[in-house]
């Protein structure tokens, strides 16, 4: 549907202000369906044709909904989103609109998820859940070899990200990482810091008290719907990027 190879804006007014030399954003919103999701849910959904597979389904925060909606309507697959009730409205009429079954669900996306583990159990769902499947992680990390590749394979000292499941960030580094491999870039690789929204910050947590995190996390919903993901499946994994990164 046209996914990827979006722009990277300079933001000069805030890069004075903050007192960088150099600060800019890649737009994730100029992607179908107005986020990053598309990269992922694209290869996912591309997979899935390939293997026959009739019927998706995904819990979801907003954005990831609203994105398997659209590519399973491409593909000619069935399609099932399971969102929590509060999401703003927005989110609910663009997966149904692409013609998905919605289900809501009181709470958050993990709510969301064992929502999912109920209705699955004789497996007539394919789950394309964060990290669940290996193929959204692929399609994600097309970011990282195209801030490269934009940048004239110079990287950035630092990346900031939003992270909420955390395969953006896991997968931008899995790019940095391949690349430097392969010889197309040398150098240090940037620091990755993960930003999370104060009402709920797992990452945080574990990042601070990485065995005991979970006694004294309370999650909340948050303004910032597409980052409350309370307990991620890849937290691991991105503690992982963090500690490699130099990151915090």
């Amino acid at each position: 549907l046209g996914e990827g190879m979006t722009p990277i804006l300079p933001f000069y007014k805030l890069g004075d202000r903050f007192g960088f030399s150099d600060l800019s954003l890649k737009d994730e919103s100029f992607n179908p369906t107005l986020s990053f999701k598309a990269r992922g849910i694209s290869m996912a959904v591309s997979k899935a044709k390939e293997l026959n597979i009739q019927h998706c389904i995904i819990p979801t925060a907003g954005n990831a909904g609203g994105a398997l909606a659209a590519y399973c309507a491409k593909a000619d697959i069935k399609c099932t989103v399971v969102m929590p009730r509060h999401t703003p409205e927005i989110f609910k009429q663009e997966c149904e609109l692409y013609g998905a079954n919605l289900i809501l669900v009181d709470g958050l996306i993990n709510d969301c998820a064992k929502k999912i583990e109920q209705l699955n159990k004789d497996n007539k769902y394919f789950d394309v859940s964060t990290l669940k499947e290996p193929y959204r992680l692929e399609g994600k990390k097309t970011m990282g070899y195209e801030i490269a590749e934009q940048n004239n394979w110079e990287l950035p000292d630092v990346i900031i990200y939003p992270a909420g499941g955390g395969t953006g960030l896991i997968g931008i580094w899995k790019a940095f990482k391949e690349i430097q491999k392969m010889g197309w870039i040398t150098g240090r690789l940037p620091r990755m810091i993960a930003v999370q929204a104060t009402n709920c910050s797992p990452l945080l947590h574990a990042f601070k008290d990485p065995v005991n995190w979970k006694k004294n996390f309370i999650p909340k919903a948050t303004l910032a719907n597409g980052l409350a993901v309370p307990y991620p499946f890849g937290m691991n994994m991105m503690l992982t990027v963090l500690k490699e990164s130099g990151g915090t």
